[in-house]
């Protein structure tokens, strides 16, 4: 076995190629940033030649920095859920790649939201939602049916970088189960579904399992300056893999990221969605599915707080040559927990779990002329942790127990965000040194595929050493306290959201 393994993770704003050796350390990483492209509140898209030429320049830059090309066992992908390509029948594209936060499907979401839309989600596994691409593609046919006619095939933006990388259209079953497309339980395309969408197999890729493993590439080894024979892991999405990347993987255990959106989770080794709809069940491997909920609004709320509200800390960071989101949270940790009676409901980009409602708002409750701009920034990332506080809670109605509670993600580099965390959820927090769940999680499905683990179980080993964040009993009860206001003012202000809308 050679040395070294890349985790590629194919994200919302940038893609990672991440090298570890093949004992789980990690070495080193490049990022390549990528627009995405909002010329209204309704569209959110991306162009796929552009994500995939910035993945093989990631990969080709990492390669040529740390001088391993003939030393790359393998590179496994990672992926964002839920985007939606469209190619004619010659392989060229109808689309630009049309992201989980695009919204213009919204209508035809609250339209499925019926007896039969539920009997849909009850066998796929992904709710009715603009996110799925069962909803964006029931959008296409209704509103651009000339488009929809010269459909050839539908992908997602792993199955296009993919496809250059091994010459195949194929879609992995942890991708595939989150399109409300494919059978859970049979792990094939839903009949139903199918003849809704007006839709064949042959316009689909062929389905395959996260551990396939294509032994050589398309091609394209000179390019990125590996060897011909390097292997190409399909891999899973990036939810999944953060939960192997975190070793959150046995019976109890939650894994929580927070990215640009977020997300928690938990794996189970049976299929299994909620009677009210509140939660996601996609695959990670034959025998393991994970189930949980997605929130829109994670770090990109502190960064639209930074970029409209801090212009202060954003100069003082700029004049100290710090990072603007330290100077952000210094300031926020002089604010007492509750954001001295301030509440902010977090939904800038709608917003899935738990209210699976597009055209959910964000808003502050509380404001008074004794708060400052400080306290304007603690209550947004508490309310960030409020809200996956709030899809927890939803989580556990279907769990017997909770073992531990791993975290992931960017907002991970903070240790204000991981106390905050700890104290809201009023649970120990583990945090793995390495924060690059998605892209190790890939690369430990990796070596499960080529057999180098026996079972999944064994990625403990790999993981290392975690840091702990301990709840502090008064904190948590003063947050228990604040939760039953920011969950009653969420419901008080969800029959505004349709209204607010119109008025747009």
């Amino acid at each position: 076995m050679k040395k070294y393994m890349i985790g590629l993770d194919l994200g919302t704003t940038a893609v990672k190629a991440v090298l570890f050796n093949v004992t789980g350390e990690y070495i080193d990483k490049e990022t390549q940033h990528y627009p995405l492209h909002t010329p209204d509140v309704h569209i959110a898209e991306q162009d796929p030649d552009e994500i995939l030429e910035k993945s093989m320049e990631a990969i080709r830059l990492l390669v040529k920095r740390n001088r391993c090309g003939n030393s790359i066992e393998f590179i496994s992908c990672s992926s964002a859920m839920h985007s939606l390509i469209l190619l004619d029948k010659s392989g060229s594209r109808l689309t630009e790649s049309i992201t989980w936060a695009d919204r213009r499907s919204e209508d035809v979401a609250e339209e499925w939201g019926t007896e039969r839309g539920v009997g849909i989600y009850r066998r796929t596994g992904t709710p009715i939602h603009p996110m799925s691409p069962f909803i964006k593609l029931l959008y296409f046919k209704d509103a651009h049916p000339e488009l929809y006619s010269q459909i050839g095939k539908v992908v997602g933006i792993k199955e296009y970088v993919l496809h250059h990388l091994t010459g195949v259209y194929e879609v992995d079953k942890s991708i595939a189960s989150s399109m409300g497309m494919m059978d859970l339980e049979t792990s094939q395309w839903d009949a139903e579904v199918l003849e809704i969408l007006g839709l064949d197999t042959a316009q689909l890729p062929d389905i395959v399992g996260t551990t396939k493993v294509y032994p050589s590439l398309n091609r394209m080894h000179e390019k990125l300056g590996i060897a011909e024979k390097t292997k190409i892991i399909t891999g899973a999405s990036d939810g999944v893999l953060a939960n192997l990347g975190v070793n959150a993987i046995r019976k109890g255990d939650i894994a929580i990221t927070i990215g640009t959106s977020g997300a928690i989770r938990t794996v189970i080794d049976a299929p299994r969605t909620d009677v009210k709809m509140r939660t996601f069940c996609y695959h990670l491997t034959d025998d393991h599915y994970v189930i949980g909920g997605p929130v829109n609004n994670g770090g990109v709320v502190l960064r639209w707080i930074r970029d409209e509200l801090c212009t202060e800390e954003v100069g003082e960071a700029a004049s100290s040559g710090k990072d603007p989101y330290e100077v952000m949270t210094q300031a926020a940790k002089e604010v007492r927990p509750g954001s001295n009676g301030l509440i902010f409901h977090p939904y800038l980009a709608g917003e899935r779990a738990p209210l699976w409602n597009a055209k959910a708002v964000g808003s502050f409750y509380g404001l008074t002329l004794s708060h400052e701009r400080k306290h304007m920034i603690r209550a947004a990332m508490e309310g960030v942790v409020y809200n996956l506080y709030s899809v927890y809670l939803a989580l556990r109605e279907q769990m017997d127990s909770v073992g531990s509670i791993k975290a992931s993600g960017g907002f991970a580099r903070s240790e204000m965000w991981k106390q905050l965390m700890a104290d809201v959820f009023g649970e120990q927090l583990t945090v793995p040194k390495s924060y690059e769940a998605s892209a190790f999680g890939a690369c430990l499905l990796g070596l499960y595929a080529i057999g180098e683990m026996r079972d999944l179980g064994e990625a403990a080993q790999f993981v290392g050493e975690s840091d702990a964040y301990v709840p502090e009993e008064a904190v948590y009860m003063k947050y228990q306290e604040i939760m039953s206001v920011y969950i009653e003012l969420g419901r008080a202000l969800e029959p505004f959201y349709n209204r607010m809308d119109e008025i747009r």
